[in-house]
């Protein structure tokens, strides 16, 4: 079974630092909080995520080019991107537990709750009345239901209300009134709500003051929009079109828990697709059907993934979405689809003086082009990729009796490893000289890794808990027959094979096509 559950979080977590895939960072001086490093195993399959996403935008479509856009850029970027002056989090501290949390953040999670009873009210009915529920009516005339989605529904116009008007004395009163308590000491004694701009800034040079301040860009679409023209005239695209970008974007994230969830350096992988106004919605719902998709073509079920819509919108917005995964903590963003409209381009057109707008030759005439926006936090989307993966799981061992074993289930085209070498002993010269020149012949068409320490079935295990599709173990017949037994991760199959077979093998289990059908 897939972990679900602060338990299972934790051992997921421990997981990945025994394996390879996290660290801590800076570890040896006790760490630096909400920051981390990814091991040889994180980092392949990182690289993989990021791949796949890359072949899917740009490679996929012939109307989406990519952009490697700098860190630093001008400080009037992000003046004109509304960030200096608004880029900012409530936040609100507890007296007793001295504990700092995101005062939006945790009216959300009330909110959530008194849904959650609503439902729960619903499934009971359900389970009480059979194929003959109405779900609707029950919905609609039930008091208690009626009652916690009336509370629910004003909590969420209250909330929507106060932080479009950045009202931090109604944020107060809402944690008052929804009795929100520190969710670690149980304790109501909170501060007032204060505003904490998240941006981190750095000195050009040796110049200090105002005239040498930069920033590390809080996010990687403002390299996009500034180079709009620049990538327009170059490739010559016409609208529709789109600019991808992976990169990295930094925050100072005040309240960063749960694991490598909420980062302080974390990495983006954002499209920014440039429409003609007034076609912006159509395009908006084309991208959130298409990145839904995408999702689930890595294995995904549909119960783990579901629309959010904002009810909070950006200043630049006029319709957002999150698709939210259903993490061991409950279900959280992953992925943004936004219609930014068109501010963007118009803010950094005002500021800098330079036009910023395609002309339609089918409409002769210029416009500033409305913007779609998917943006997909990269470290989250590993996060949900290691936590739909980790598997525990009763297997038969060696000798036929059942053993446990925890395996990550991971889609065999993004996988660390893909294919494991192991000669059957590791004192034979002979096994083990065509071991390596399996895995040295083998290495030219994907990552394979050699393992000749401790037990067969320690090895398999070793793989399986990396998430390691194939192992090809050399043993005392290969020299004879020129075949292997390749051993596969989730069926446990073992058959021979030809050496010489290996590599198509394998090549067509694990190629990227696979996630396109």
């Amino acid at each position: 079974m897939a972990i679900s559950g602060e338990d299972s979080f934790k051992k997921l977590i421990s997981h990945c630092k025994e394996y390879g895939f996290i660290y801590p960072s800076s570890e040896i001086y006790d760490g630096l909080s909400a920051v981390y490093d990814y091991g040889p195993n994180g980092i392949e399959l990182k690289n993989n995520i990021k791949t796949y996403w890359w072949k899917s935008m740009v490679q996929m479509h012939e109307n989406i080019v990519g952009l490697d856009s700098a860190i630093f850029m001008h400080p009037k970027t992000w003046k004109a991107s509304g960030h200096v002056d608004a880029f900012n989090d409530p936040l609100v501290d507890n007296k007793d537990s001295k504990k700092r949390f995101r005062a939006d953040t945790l009216i959300e999670d009330a909110i959530a709750k008194i849904e959650a009873k609503a439902e729960k009210e619903v499934e009971k009915a359900k389970a009480r009345f059979g194929e003959s529920f109405d779900e609707k009516l029950y919905r609609e005339t039930n008091p208690r239901v009626v009652e916690y989605l009336q509370k629910s529904q004003s909590y969420t116009n209250r909330l929507t209300e106060a932080m479009t008007k950045n009202d931090m004395i109604e944020l107060k009163n809402i944690i008052e009134d929804l009795e929100i308590v520190d969710p670690d000491s149980g304790s109501k004694n909170w501060t007032e709500v204060r505003q904490f701009n998240l941006m981190f800034y750095t000195q050009l040079g040796n110049i200090a003051g105002e005239e040498g301040k930069l920033y590390l860009r809080p996010e990687t679409a403002q390299g996009i929009f500034v180079n709009f023209l620049n990538v327009q005239k170059t490739t010559r695209q016409k609208i529709p079109f789109g600019i991808a970008q992976i990169g990295k974007a930094f925050r100072n994230e005040i309240v960063a828990r749960q694991f490598i969830f909420r980062m302080r350096e974390f990495e983006q992988m954002e499209m920014q697709f440039f429409v003609k106004p007034g076609e912006e919605m159509q395009w908006y719902e084309y991208w959130k059907e298409t990145r839904l998709k995408w999702h689930k073509s890595l294995g995904t079920p549909s119960d783990k993934l579901k629309f959010h819509n904002h009810e909070n919108l950006a200043h630049y917005a006029n319709a957002a979405v999150d698709i939210q995964y259903d993490f061991p903590f409950g279900f959280k963003e992953l992925e943004g689809i936004h219609s930014r409209t068109n501010f963007d381009l118009t803010s950094h057109q005002e500021l800098s003086g330079k036009k910023l707008q395609y002309f339609d030759p089918e409409m002769n005439e210029n416009y500033v082009p409305f913007v779609v926006e998917t943006s997909i936090g990269c470290d989250r989307m590993f996060l949900a990729l290691m936590s739909q993966a980790f598997t525990e799981e009763n297997v038969p061992d060696a000798d036929g009796q059942e053993s446990q074993r925890i395996v990550l289930k991971l889609h065999p085209a993004i996988a660390p490893i893909k294919c494991a070498v192991l000669p059957l002993v590791k004192n034979k010269p002979e096994l083990v000289e065509q071991a390596k020149q399996i895995f040295n012949d083998l290495k030219f068409n994907f990552q394979c890794q050699y393992d000749d320490k401790d037990a067969i079935g320690r090895r398999y295990r070793r793989q399986d808990a990396i998430g390691t599709p194939f192992c090809v173990t050399v043993d005392f017949d290969t020299m004879s027959d020129h075949s292997v037994t390749i051993r596969e991760r989730d069926s446990l199959l073992q058959e021979r094979v030809l050496i010489k077979d290996l590599a198509n093998l394998i090549s067509n289990k694990i190629a990227w096509q696979n996630l396109f059908k």
